[in-house]
């Protein structure tokens, strides 16, 4: 059994948001699903770390979680920017039910068992929104980090963060968002939401006893990350 992660699948199968209008993802879904075919086992656990789709409700959703449920391997999603679909969890295990999606799993405010880890995380938040009330935002999504690194260690598991949001960068610091990593003394924090140009500031190696990496999916060629690190 291996754990995967990968951000930013945007995918659109029940919208018309194509996202190979952007330079680097031509056939995007076509490689994202014939590098996870190639690199992911039934016996596997993928986290795709936010936006996941750009449906705006659970009807225009249902395609696209079709196309994951139907990928091999567990999979266990959060809360990305762009996921506007997103609901109460009871309301989003619902609607898992209803469609039979047996593969896949909601991260927030609880954790997740996988092998010798527990995955835990949140969405996050940028460091440098100028946004009404972003100071509010930031506090609610650290307690909700907080919430689910305490989850993760009741299952008796390292806490292996992930986050949607990069909870640094190589020049600035999420603050509030990072003092709940410390304080909780993760070594592993997986984030996404970066591509592109502004991919060249993302923050990747140890900081403060720290591992971070980018997992966005152009960033990783649509190819989910093994995380190999992780003892």
């Amino acid at each position: 059994m291996s754990l995967f992660a990968i951000g930013d699948t945007h995918l659109s199968f029940g919208t018309d948001k194509p996202m190979n209008v952007f330079r680097g993802w031509d056939n995007y879904v076509e490689r994202l699903e014939t590098n996870w075919k190639t690199l992911v086992g039934a016996d596997d656990t993928v986290v795709i770390m936010g936006d996941v789709s750009w449906a705006m409700n659970f009807d225009e959703l249902k395609k696209d979680l079709e196309f994951i449920n139907s990928l091999p391997g567990q999979k266990i999603i959060l809360k990305g920017n762009h996921d506007y679909w997103w609901n109460t969890l009871s309301k989003m295990n619902a609607f898992l039910k209803e469609n039979s999606f047996d593969t896949v799993k909601f991260l927030y405010n609880n954790a997740y068992p996988v092998g010798n880890i527990s995955v835990c995380g949140t969405r996050g938040w940028f460091f440098d929104c100028e946004e009404e009330h972003a100071e509010k935002i930031v506090l609610r999504e650290a307690g909700r980090l907080r919430t689910s690194i305490q989850k993760g260690r009741e299952t008796g598991l390292e806490p292996v963060v992930f986050l949607h949001y990069p909870p640094l960068s190589k020049t600035e610091i999420c603050q509030p968002i990072f003092n709940v990593l410390k304080e909780e003394c993760i070594r592993y924090c997986y984030y996404a939401h970066l591509h592109s140009a502004s991919a060249y500031n993302s923050f990747n190696g140890e900081y403060e006893g720290i591992r971070f990496e980018l997992l966005s999916a152009d960033y990783l060629k649509f190819c989910p990350r093994k995380l190999n690190e992780i003892k």
